[in-house]
């Protein structure tokens, strides 16, 4: 999957990472490891259809003790697809927090999950809760509840599927539809339904889009076509609520004021959460469903806090220096005063 390499689209951070892969049987995780690589990082996913360039605002305001290592699902951003004939799901999407875990030897994952990454966060929680010490879910809490009106807006998914394979499969004669970064901008934009805006489109596109062999000014979407009609077979409410009860670890909702994705089917489960998990949060941000791209200051303004006080810094990465320091003047001029008190003795006995 190719990438921008235009100087108007490439991101600057003054954070240090490092590009990494992790090895998966059809092919790779791409990722990006941010900051600290001594201590376990915090694991972001991000949501459907985006990429790891979602959190790009928001990492440099978290806590630099500890590193971030954002990743991209299978068939977004710079990850392997998935090999011809198989299909994406939300279920499948869930194993990736697990062979993370493993590729890393971790016995404990922090999560941090926009969207589709919260939901896989949120339920990794409920089924491994012994492997979690720290969820934050971006805009969203459940999966989505069942309803007639959703299941008959899946059904036409089981054919668009098959047509996107068909579209794979002609790629490798013809290249796909092509457009200028302006119009790619648009058609970010347009495609959130304004939650990323122009402004804030480079962050997702430059490792989203590849450059055109034909058009030298244009690019094309790189990522799998399948992503967009990937399985979800949605919970009925006595699922949702089971599996609110079972997340008893420190839990973080940052709800943006202006997005749909934590509605009322959410309420009985935030109820729950917030009767038995005494160490459940939620705020609320001004915002589109993107809140934390383009309001990263007003979401770090509880993210930091909270990730603080649940992996606060290890006691070995404390400084005594000052407070040696401190210690070795005093010790120095208790001995310098000790030295001039005898020296004053022996001269009066001279």
């Amino acid at each position: 999957m190719g990438t921008l390499s235009l100087s108007d689209v490439i991101i600057e951070t003054h954070l240090q990472y490092e590009d990494v892969r992790i090895w998966a049987p059809w092919g790779h995780i791409s990722g990006r490891w941010y900051g600290n690589r001594t201590e376990r990082p915090i694991l972001a996913i991000h949501g459907w259809l985006d990429n790891l360039g979602t959190f790009d605002t928001l990492i440099p305001l978290l806590p630099d003790y500890l590193g971030v290592l954002c990743i991209d699902l299978p068939g977004h951003g710079c990850s392997s697809r998935l090999p011809p004939g198989m299909h994406y799901s939300m279920h499948d999407y869930v194993f990736i927090i697990a062979r993370v875990m493993k590729a890393y030897k971790w016995q404990k994952v922090s999560l941090l999950g926009h969207s589709l990454g919260g939901v896989l966060g949120f339920l990794f929680t409920a089924l491994a809760p012994h492997t979690v010490d720290m969820i934050i879910s971006l805009d969203i809490c459940l999966p989505i509840l069942e309803s007639p009106r959703m299941l008959s807006g899946w059904a036409p998914y089981l054919e668009k599927h098959l047509v996107e394979e068909e579209r794979a499969e002609q790629s490798e004669m013809h290249e796909p539809p092509s457009y200028t970064l302006p119009q790619l901008r648009s058609l970010m934009a347009k495609g959130s339904f304004e939650s990323v805006p122009k402004e804030f489109a480079h962050h997702l596109l430059y490792r989203s889009v590849a450059k055109s062999q034909l058009y030298p000014e244009k690019y094309y979407f790189s990522r799998d076509g399948r992503v967009k009609y990937y399985v979800i077979f949605p919970l009925n409410r006595s699922q949702g609520s089971e599996l609110a009860r079972r997340v008893k670890k420190p839990f973080l909702i940052i709800k943006a004021s202006n997005s749909p994705y934590v509605s009322p089917n959410s309420d009985e489960a935030i109820a729950i959460l917030r009767k038995e998990n005494p160490h459940f949060e939620m705020h609320e941000v001004a915002g589109s469903h993107h809140a934390h791209l383009t309001n990263a200051t007003e979401v770090a303004k509880y993210l930091v806090p909270f990730i603080r006080h649940h992996r606060p810094p290890p006691v070995s990465s404390w400084s005594l220096a000052g407070e040696e320091a401190n210690i070795s003047k005093k010790e120095k001029r208790k001995a310098q005063e000790r030295f001039f008190s005898w020296n004053l003795k022996r001269r009066s006995k001279l």
